[in-house]
């Protein structure tokens, strides 16, 4: 799971026509020391973090794809039960610092600047051009572009969104910048962080991050994969580098950042003086990966063509000698060995039950969520139906917090398509009451895998246990104490029962799902269904 970068909880599970009955299947199913047994296997030090590329991620996805076919589902890419994924690996020299130049300033300290894949050794110059927070949306009549002219240029924009935006608003249009930005004409995008950036992640900590290694998946064309392409320069300026690109323009950093501390507020944009030049070197490896996918086939032969898609990331962070304290390995018991064996559970339900469903399921562990949601987004943009196969809804389960007895669920996206009344209906069979959204400043549902089916307009829904009761203790304890942590093993206090619970309310969404006559569509005027599904059929929201 990605935290602010928040990535959260959630699932899918599934109820017959008559809730006793689905029960009455699943119960035998789903047991809290199956669920144990297969945290245990996958967080254990043998598997060294899961880490995407490296053998004890490998040896986690032989695991999983044992038990699929333990569980007798079939192999949803042709004689395998791999999806094969290479990642690219850019890392920067450390021999050459890079730097942004604005005008005849060099930055290096003032500026955040990571690798780039696709231009091992890069100088790329331009004019830049001020684009307030750099946002555009047809939709919400948001064009923070309009009147400028960027073509071959630099955009400098704010980071995030105004003050006041619906928070997964906000967070889509703050993730699709480098879109806009190309649409544009631009070359580069330079982010000016925030006062309100800055508070969550101080300086200091960004460009730590940023000498990370950014990791993508290779295209067919061998490239490094990248959602805008012609965005050949990014960087983050601070600071006196901040000042300095917008030096002549007679507005100072202090005022930028004061008007866009104003509720509603969007800051216009303007042409800046400076030429900027962004220079770096970069060297790329490749590493093999995987995701493991599965199919359990439909009944109904006028519904098999339509796939259910329930995924949980399998990865986690490997490990890291930087770490405090002995132990090295970032075992993610909770992120997200929880979630894969919720998974686990749910497919051995519905094999079990019985009673096929009468859509497909596609089940997927996908990879190098940790790296930016890559495994998804590589399925999401290579599917693997068969022709005429239609995916028609997304559960995603990750980080599940499973250290109390949960009584309420908080449903992140089920506002957005007809998922919400079957989540609902769920529940409620299963004995528990949804939640508002308890962070809704996060804007969660943009941040975690399901999203990446999201934005090829396939509705979704992730859950994640509810702050009734000790709720919001255990989870605060949990992000402050053990998220991303070598912490985040099997000495947690797992409440075995919860954990079981949640695997049986996931089955009962699944199931509704798979079952219901109707596929589920975006409700008429939904930002997301709008923005990415724009042309299909659209519910009436009750």
């Amino acid at each position: 799971m990605r935290l602010r970068s928040l990535v959260f909880a959630s699932s899918l599970a599934l109820l017959v026509a008559t809730p006793g009955l689905a029960q009455a299947q699943a119960a035998p199913a789903i047991t809290a020391q199956a669920i144990r047994a297969d945290i245990g296997f996958l967080a254990d030090d043998l598997l060294e973090g899961r880490d995407a590329g490296t053998r004890g991620y490998d040896i986690a996805a032989r695991y999983v794809a044992a038990r699929f076919e333990t569980l007798g589902l079939q192999q949803a890419v042709a004689g395998s039960w791999y999806q094969p994924v290479t990642l690219a690996i850019a890392r920067l020299d450390k021999a050459a610092t890079p730097s942004l130049t604005i005008g005849n300033r060099r930055f290096t300290d003032n500026v955040a600047i990571g690798a780039f894949g696709r231009e091992l050794k890069q100088s790329l110059s331009g004019q830049a051009v001020f684009v307030g927070y750099g946002l555009k949306s047809v939709r919400g009549k948001i064009d923070d572009y309009a009147g400028l002219d960027l073509r071959g240029k630099f955009a400098v924009a704010l980071s995030g969104s105004p003050i006041g935006m619906p928070s997964e608003i906000g967070a889509h249009l703050a993730s699709e910048k480098s879109l806009a930005a190309q649409q544009a004409g631009a070359i580069g995008l330079i982010t000016i962080p925030s006062e309100s950036f800055l508070g969550r992640t101080p300086w200091e900590k960004l460009r730590d991050r940023m000498q990370d290694p950014t990791v993508s998946w290779l295209d067919k064309d061998g490239q490094p994969y990248v959602r805008a392409p012609d965005i050949r320069g990014t960087a983050y300026a601070n600071g006196a580098a901040a000042e300095a690109l917008l030096a002549g323009s007679g507005k100072s950093l202090a005022m930028v950042r004061a008007e866009a501390a104003k509720r509603g507020v969007r800051p216009r944009g303007f042409a800046l003086r400076p030429t900027i030049r962004i220079d770096r070197i970069s060297t790329v490896e490749t590493a093999p990966s995987r995701n493991v996918l599965a199919v359990l086939p439909g009944s109904d032969p006028a519904l098999a063509h339509e796939y259910v898609l329930l995924m949980a990331h399998l990865d986690h962070l490997g490990i890291k000698q930087g770490a405090r304290g002995p132990d090295k390995i970032y075992n993610g018991a909770m992120d997200n060995a929880s979630g894969v064996a919720t998974m686990l559970a749910v497919a051995k339900a519905f094999a079990e039950s019985g009673q096929a469903p009468r859509r497909s399921i596609l089940f997927a562990a996908v990879t190098a969520e940790e790296d930016g949601l890559l495994g998804s987004q590589y399925l999401a943009k290579n599917p693997v139906l068969p022709a005429g196969g239609r995916l028609v809804g997304v559960v995603n389960l990750d980080m599940p917090i499973l250290t109390y007895d949960f009584q309420d669920l908080v449903a992140f996206g089920a506002e957005h398509s007809t998922l919400g009344p079957i989540v609902e209906k769920a529940a409620r069979a299963e004995g528990i009451s949804l939640s508002p959204d308890p962070l809704p400043e996060e804007g969660l549902f943009t941040r975690s895998d399901h999203y990446r089916f999201v934005q090829e307009g396939v509705p979704a829904v992730f859950l994640m246990t509810g702050f009734a009761g000790p709720g919001r203790q255990a989870f605060e304890h949990f992000l402050k104490t053990d998220y991303h942590q070598p912490s985040d093993q099997m000495s947690l206090p797992f409440h075995w029962q919860a954990a079981a619970k949640f695997a049986k309310v996931n089955y009962a969404i699944a199931r509704e799902i798979a079952d219901e006559p109707d596929a589920p569509r975006w409700y008429k005027g939904d930002f997301f269904g709008d923005a990415f599904a724009p042309d299909v059929p659209k519910a009436v929201k009750p």
